[in-house]
């Protein structure tokens, strides 16, 4: 996880790249998911918060459809290229993918014409599980969608730049670019989708959510992205078999169009029994992951309402077994790393993100958070040379608002 290199004053930035002033500033948070894994893309409900780390862009208008963008660190190069639907990628894993991703899908859709260059800069880890690369997206998409007159509804505009960020070749679903976009301060929200919908819950003061990293970085649009896509696809696989199960056997008299309407029209318990009698082993764990995890999201919005923090807890641990056991997107890292957590004086503990690497997201409380940090320190990072101090890989999450883009001060 790189430290907290947001500078100050990111227009300053702009001025030191481009000359002049910038006319806009964009915005967007990172989230961390509270609970509900690999279930979007499932079309089933996800339990995320934004967090306080976040995208900035500083940027100005241009009068052709060029865009350039430098990013504040020195680790990524710059990013320029000429407004176009069909603009071809860099090269997989590379991050300008994520600007033309959202350059590529507001060219298709509305024809927007107009580049910009702009200055980027983030404090949201690379490759962690805290979605740096959905408020990338956000964050240009708003900007160049700021500049070209293209309206913007929280919902719509969610659902757009989801489609857009398919264009890495990481076939994800819908929650970071929604929480990214329609988060509230001091709330989580439970998203659902087809079509998105966001239920606002509100955060107890007294809750800590802890964002610890493993070290171990994951990219979604690099190495890992087969992992993820086969995840998707077996998930496809176990419910068309499921499926085929209950039309033949004429358990539904309708046709389930998707897992929350399979669900509905059998219940947890008899989908989960279909699933069993129809698919092979290795597929029935994927699937049983999705079916019981849609559960906990529902049972957890619960308990953050009636500030059960045992009771969140317990279900944050199940999802991470469900995780480890079932759909196999754990580590060594993440297993220990939640164990240590507990250790600590966490309620529960489970990887956040899609998995293999990255953090862990474990909850506390006011009293208790300074403990699970400390026993982290001593237990994990202690132990390991990794560079950078801890205050760059352990921090407590604040639920914070969505994107904005406004006027540059």
């Amino acid at each position: 996880m790189t430290g907290r290199q947001m500078p100050a004053d990111v227009t300053a930035l702009f001025a030191e790249r481009f000359g002049g002033s910038p006319t806009h500033v964009a915005r967007a948070p990172g989230r961390v998911n509270l609970i509900g894994e690999h279930t979007d893309y499932n079309g089933l409900p996800v339990l995320p918060m934004a967090i306080q780390r976040e995208v900035r862009i500083a940027f100005r208008p241009r009068d052709d459809g060029t865009i350039v963008l430098h990013p504040a660190s020195p680790e990524f190069p710059t990013v320029e290229f000429d407004l176009r639907p069909g603009v071809p990628p860099e090269d997989a894993g590379h991050w300008g993918n994520y600007v033309k991703a959202a350059a590529n899908e507001l060219a298709r859709r509305h024809a927007i014409w107009r580049g910009l260059e702009g200055v980027l800069a983030s404090d949201v880890p690379v490759a962690a599980g805290l979605s740096s690369s959905s408020a990338i997206v956000i964050a240009v998409g708003l900007a160049l969608a700021e500049l070209n007159e293209v309206p913007v509804d929280e919902r719509a505009f969610a659902e757009l730049m989801a489609d857009a960020e398919r264009y890495t070749g990481t076939r994800g679903g819908g929650m970071d670019q929604a929480i990214s976009l329609a988060a509230r301060a001091g709330f989580a929200a439970r998203l659902s989708f087809s079509p998105l919908r966001i239920q606002h819950v509100p955060v107890p003061d007294e809750w800590r959510f802890v964002v610890a990293d493993t070290g171990v970085r994951v990219e979604k649009s690099g190495p890992a992205q087969k992992a993820y896509n086969l995840r998707r696809a077996e998930c496809e696989d176990a419910f068309a078999r499921v499926v085929e199960e209950v039309v033949r056997s004429s358990l539904s008299r309708t046709t389930p169009a998707g897992y929350a309407d399979l669900i509905r029209l059998l219940g947890t318990e008899r989908a989960l029994t279909v699933g069993e009698e129809v698919l092979d082993r290795s597929l029935f764990r994927r699937y049983r992951h999705v079916v019981t995890e849609a559960r906990r999201v529902d049972h957890a919005v619960d308990r953050l309402r009636s500030s059960d923090l045992a009771g969140f807890g317990t279900l944050m641990d199940a999802s991470h077994g469900s995780l480890r056991t079932d759909f196999l997107m754990s580590s060594a890292e993440l297993d220990e790393l939640t164990a240590i957590a507990r250790e600590g004086g966490a309620f529960g503990a489970r990887l956040t993100g899609a998995g293999l690497g990255g953090c862990i997201v474990a909850l506390a409380d006011r009293q208790s958070a300074d403990g699970v940090l400390e026993t982290l320190s001593r237990e994990y990072y202690g132990p390991r040379r990794l560079s950078g101090p801890i205050e760059t890989r352990t921090f407590v999450a604040i639920p914070s608002p969505g994107a904005s883009v406004s006027a540059a001060a």
